[in-house]
């Protein structure tokens, strides 16, 4: 472990979740926040100035700064700040989805490879199930149910519930069925503003297994579930209280939400990012993963609306 170097980081987007990303790496003895980049620079000012850093007034600066930075700004913004990152040879850590399209998702994991950059994107809760352990079960499960419903707020509203909400279901599933996705069915809605607010998914995966997914951000309560089923029993896993029941045999691990890792999922994915840039130690969660995801999700935005 590489002790005596700490990293220069910076956020792109001085929004929650720049806010949460800068905590991070303010708090964190391998990093060193040194700024905050937003285009409302009084914003970016002032959530800087908590934590002794700096605001800046264009990305360029930023990046002349930073070895790493986080992406965090709305989606629509991710690939415009990944991108000129990477191409200055700066590690990137971009909240999901990686970008707005596959090509330029694609973009991203090329630059990354040209430039030997980590790229990293921030599927957070792949670090809950790795401290419950189901990523290590050594058999695919032969289905997957999942719903993450949430009430209205005013985020995330520049793009559909799949990018917002069920692409956290989209990850973990595919991850799980460790196969490639042969066919995406679904349904949307018109949604509020132009885009889906409800949506179902069915995913196929090359080995059988399948994949039902819904999602809503207008539902009348927050429910995350998922219910994985494998030929010798089923995993259950509430997201919000952090437990689960497990009828298989394979062992996980009880106490999973006491570990830091699942209590502080967004944490674990800023270590394991600093992790990468110093140690070289493998990406958490490499770009191909939120290609995978992003490429579901788009699929999912193209299916029939309901009632069609």
């Amino acid at each position: 472990m590489s002790e005596s170097r700490i990293v220069r980081a910076g956020v792109v987007g001085a929004g929650v979740f720049g806010g949460f990303h800068a905590g991070k790496y303010a708090g964190d003895a391998r990093a060193e926040l040194v700024g905050i980049y937003d285009p409302d620079l009084e914003r970016a000012s002032a959530l800087a100035a908590k934590h002794g850093a700096k605001g800046f007034d264009t990305l360029a600066a930023l990046i002349a700064e930073c070895e790493a930075l986080t992406v965090a700004s709305p989606a629509i913004h991710h690939f415009e700040a990944a991108a000129a990152s990477l191409a200055s040879g700066r590690h990137v850590l971009v909240e999901k989805p990686i970008a707005s399209s596959v090509e330029e998702a694609r973009e991203l994991i090329a630059l990354a490879a040209a430039h030997g950059c980590v790229l990293q994107v921030g599927h957070q809760e792949r670090f809950v199930f790795n401290a419950m352990g189901l990523f290590q079960v050594p058999v695919a499960p032969k289905r997957i149910v999942a719903r993450r419903m949430g009430p209205p707020s005013d985020r995330n509203l520049d793009v559909s519930v799949t990018l917002d909400l069920m692409i956290h279901d989209l990850d973990l599933a595919i991850a799980l069925a460790g196969a490639a996705v042969t066919k995406v069915d679904g349904q949307v809605d018109k949604g509020r503003f132009g885009y889906p607010d409800i949506a179902e998914a069915v995913l196929t995966f090359e080995n059988g297994c399948v994949a039902e997914l819904s999602a809503s951000r207008v539902h009348h309560e927050r429910d995350r579930k998922m219910r994985v089923e494998y030929a010798d029993g089923v995993v259950d896993v509430d997201f919000i209280a952090k437990t689960f029941e497990n009828t298989t045999p394979y062992t996980l691990n009880p106490g999973f939400a006491d570990t830091e890792m699942a209590r502080d999922s967004l944490g674990a994915n800023v270590k394991a990012f600093l992790a990468s840039v110093l140690d070289g130690a493998p990406v958490a969660v490499p770009g191909i993963a939120g290609l995978r995801a992003l490429d579901a999700a788009r699929a999912v935005d193209g299916a029939r609306l309901y009632g069609s």
